[in-house]
């Protein structure tokens, strides 16, 4: 019964004790090391830690292309899971969710003159040429097929085997080999999935074909 009056002293001291280091933490008194509860609550616009995002242009490419340029991006398929994608000026040409997309070549044939698709009719001069493997491109190639690949600038058809992964964009009518071409060896030491290399992924700015007057 004479230790009831200590008790209550000593309860009194540490109640007053953490009160006020609760008081310090949340007005960030000087010397607390935390931010002050004003703070806390300070809008993102007020921030100067705020980033603002990046600006993204046509098809996600992270600069704009110069004018008589088309903006381009494709992805290869991933394995047999995942299909390719073609967007050419903010357009999605070929999609998994377009829903027109599969197994093999997958080929978008896009007119530079009047923006019109062609896909059955011959090739007309000028006409630019996207291809996005998907699971195998190359088992039912013929030299017929490479050939038609290679006159559109392709340097890699040739060497094109069984689950291999190949972007490229060509031309009818072009004279040099295309700069834009990619392409990953299947093998089993360097593949990323068990039976196919990785995703490849090119994008850029193609010039347009001018005519002459």
């Amino acid at each position: 019964m004479r230790l009831a009056g200590p008790l209550r002293i000593v309860a009194l001291v540490v109640t007053v004790g953490l009160t006020w280091i609760v008081v310090s933490i949340l007005l960030g008194g000087p010397g607390s090391g935390f931010p002050r509860i004003q703070q806390l609550f300070t809008s993102p616009e007020n921030s100067v830690t705020t980033e603002p995002r990046a600006r993204k242009y046509k098809c996600g490419l992270p600069q704009p292309c110069p004018e008589e340029h088309l903006a381009f991006r494709m992805v290869s398929g991933a394995a047999n899971v995942i299909g390719p994608k073609i967007c050419l000026e903010d357009k999605m040409l070929m999609s998994s969710v377009k829903d027109n997309v599969g197994r093999g070549l997958n080929i978008a044939l896009v007119n530079d003159v009047n923006d019109l698709l062609k896909f059955i009719r011959p090739l007309h001069e000028g006409t630019l040429v996207f291809v996005a493997s998907y699971d195998d491109p190359a088992t039912k190639m013929n030299e017929e097929t490479r050939k038609l690949f290679s006159d559109l600038g392709s340097k890699n058809v040739k060497d094109l085997a069984f689950r291999d992964s190949w972007v490229f964009v060509g031309a009818k009518g072009v004279q040099n080999k295309s700069p834009f071409e990619q392409h990953v060896k299947n093998s089993k030491h360097t593949n990323k999935y068990e039976g196919w290399p990785e995703a490849l992924e090119m994008e850029g700015c193609i010039p347009r074909r001018t005519t002459a007057s």
